[in-house]
């Protein structure tokens, strides 16, 4: 049994006891050390629970894994017809890993319906003047009016596949100048990032970057550099385009350059490393998924493909023996030492569902070569799936 096979193994453990505990609600981050935070599915991050169940229920013959997927989709299809808290650009998050997974796996034409009515609601957040989709708030919000967030690059995958899905074309139309806009005033020319990037709703000025989570304004919040690593490959995919997929690589390569030596970033690449510093396990788990998709794409031959393939590697190898729960059946999570904002004081050394989620993708692209819900399964290349 391989590494990553024991890890899945642990982890489904863990994930079917949840089941039970969490009882039809949505976990969210973990508070002071303790267990998940539940919800009714009114978090950005519910999705991500929805994914871990669709995950295990691929690698696992129990049928439990499966009926609780579905059963989080008619939740995700209950909080699309009563609109519940949708002020935000994460419906990527929330829609591709619970309505958009059944669809893949099960070709479900509700759950497609679903997931596209979805990709009309992220649809929305697009602002014309600006050429951004809207990270935060109403239109017109005073702060949050002209603001982008990096985070979004995981979520326009939502668009690209709806593109795909019916045809029309306003939907790649603002996926990719969404995701051009991203690329020039969120990546740095070091392959670093910023977190936010701020324009002037009225006139689509450019204003400054900044930082909502990051150390400084100036600094690369580590999850951000993830998001980017990420979303930017996923792009490349969806876009057949080099510059995104360098972009992707660029960046993926700033990350593993600035690991510390257990290969687990620290919560900000310029916060100052001492024995207190937080870590983000979901920032490495993220960023290897990222990695082991550039590398898909890039094949063998590309001579960043060794290094992108060893640091996911060893990323994911650390997480297991350094920051996962592994052999602790009671565990209340995955993913120990996960931040959602150090910054702000919030769970900022304990689960986040969403480091559960990546660290199962990751896995499982590392030992069966399956790639989560961001796109179609005929996309897949595989060169590099072992």
């Amino acid at each position: 049994m391989s590494i990553w096979q024991k890890a899945i193994e642990d982890a489904l453990v863990v994930t079917r006891l949840n089941i039970e505990r969490f009882d039809g609600r949505f976990p969210h981050v973990g508070e002071k050390g303790g267990p998940y935070t539940l919800n009714d599915n009114t978090e950005w991050t519910a999705g991500f629970w929805s994914g871990m169940l669709w995950l295990c229920s691929e690698y696992a013959d129990d049928p439990a894994f499966r009926e609780e997927a579905a059963r989080t989709v008619r939740n995700f299809r209950d909080r699309m017809d009563r609109k519940i808290v949708f002020d935000h650009h994460d419906i990527g998050f929330l829609y591709s890993l619970s309505s958009k997974a059944q669809w893949i796996l099960e070709s479900d034409e509700e759950a497609r319906k679903l997931t596209l009515e979805a990709a009309d609601m992220l649809m929305k957040r697009w602002r014309e003047r600006i050429g951004i989709i809207q990270a935060w708030g109403r239109e017109g919000d005073a702060q949050n009016g002209g603001r982008i967030i990096i985070d979004c690059m995981l979520n326009i995958p939502l668009l690209f596949w709806a593109h795909e899905q019916t045809g029309e074309s306003s939907y790649l139309r603002v996926a990719e100048r969404h995701a051009r806009k991203s690329r020039r005033f969120l990546v740095r020319g070091d392959g670093s990032s910023y977190h936010t990037f701020y324009f002037d709703p009225a006139t689509g000025d450019a204003v400054r970057g900044g930082t909502h989570q990051g150390f400084a304004d100036g600094s690369t919040w580590t999850r951000g550099q993830a998001w980017g690593i990420y979303g930017f490959a996923l792009a490349a995919r969806y876009l057949n385009d080099p510059e995104m997929l360098d972009t992707a690589a660029r960046m993926a390569l700033y990350f593993a350059e600035h690991l510390p030596e257990d290969r687990v970033a620290y919560w900000d690449f310029d916060a100052p490393a001492t024995t207190d510093t937080k870590r983000d396990s979901s920032a490495s788990a993220i960023a290897a998924c990222g990695m082991l998709e550039i590398v898909s794409q890039l094949g063998e031959s590309d001579e960043r493909s060794a290094a992108l393939t060893e640091t996911a590697k060893a990323s994911v190898e650390s997480l297991i023996r350094n920051y996962s729960t592994h052999g602790d059946p009671q565990a209340g999570g995955l993913l120990l030492h996960g931040s959602y904002s150090v910054r702000g004081g919030d769970s900022p050394d304990d689960y986040t569902i969403w480091g559960d989620y990546y660290y199962l993708e990751a896995l499982m692209r590392l030992e069966r070569g399956v790639p989560g819900y961001w796109y179609e399964r005929d996309k897949i290349v595989t060169a590099t799936a072992d």
